[in-house]
This record gives C-alpha cells, structure tokens and sequence, in this order.
C-alpha cells in the first residue's frame, strides 16, 4: 500500500489572490474603528515612544479598542503590553482624531498621562522591538510626523488638527 505523497501546505497563487482580495474588500466593509495612544510625559520631560516589529518609525504608545473594551481599559492595555507602563493617576484625553489614511474610519483618542510607573523596562518581542524615553528636543529621527505634530500641538501650543 503506497501512502499518500505529502501535501504542499503553501497556499496557492488563487489562494492568494482571493485572500488579497477578501482583505482589500473586508477594509472597506467594515465599519469605525477606534483606537488609543498615550502621550506618556516622565518628570524629566521626556516621552515614552515605541517602535514596532511591522510599521516604520517610533510612536506613542497605543493599539485598538476591542468590543466592549472602554477607552481606560484600551489605554491601561496598551501601555502595559508595550512598555510595562501603569496609571497611577488620571490619563487626560487630548483629542480624537480622524486617520484619512484608514479609508475615512478609523479614529484615534490621545491621552496626555503625566502619572505612571514603569514596573519593568520593556523586553524587545515580535510587536514591540524597541523603547525608550525620550527628550522633547531630541525625538529619534524616524519619530512619526503624526507623533510630532500631536506633541508641537498638545506641549508648545500650535494649532490642533482634527486629523492623525
């Protein structure tokens, strides 16, 4: 009795090609989407900035809200996950922007948190491979212009833009 030969487990280029299509379909389909972003200020004056495995440059901390999930939550979730941070005092919401790049639905609520501890420094894994805070005046160069134009707006005072 012969056995089978062994099955290609890689998908095909149809399989492909209706995935990329199905995902490009479900972006559109889909409704709001809201996420969180914590501008975390050190009595130094320094910014907690992230930088992740699978998105150029550094930014503030942040991700998704689940179902169900409230901003604080979301928030507390977070900065927890990505640089072992808890509140210890209020977050204070800055604004909530619109993301024009998110197909006009997406929609991110920053939080300005002055009251915090770091419980440990964060150990690089596959979403979060680097962090670290950061003086105002000497941000990484590939901080992120939305990052930088939230922190020209919310600590020195320029204009605040409704967009991300």
């Amino acid at each position: 009795m012969n056995p089978d030969p062994p099955l290609d487990s890689r998908p095909g280029p149809a399989f492909r090609l209706v995935q990329r299509l199905f995902l490009l379909g479900a972006r559109f389909a889909r409704g709001m989407t809201l996420g969180v972003r914590g501008m975390v200020i050190d009595d130094q004056d320094r910014i907690f900035l992230v930088r992740h495995s699978y998105v150029k440059g550094w930014h503030m901390p942040g991700g998704g809200v689940e179902a169900g999930e409230t901003l604080a939550d979301a928030l507390a979730k977070e900065l927890r996950e990505e640089g072992n941070l808890r509140l210890t005092g209020e977050a204070r919401l800055i604004g909530v922007y619109l993301n024009p790049e998110g197909a006009g639905r997406d929609h991110i609520a920053v939080f300005l948190i002055r009251e915090f501890e770091q419980t440990a420094p964060h150990v690089p894994d596959h979403e979060i491979v680097e962090t670290g805070f950061f003086p105002l005046d000497a941000l990484p160069l590939d901080t992120t212009k939305a990052t930088r134009r939230r922190i020209a707006e919310v600590l020195q005072g320029e204009t605040i833009s409704p967009l991300w």
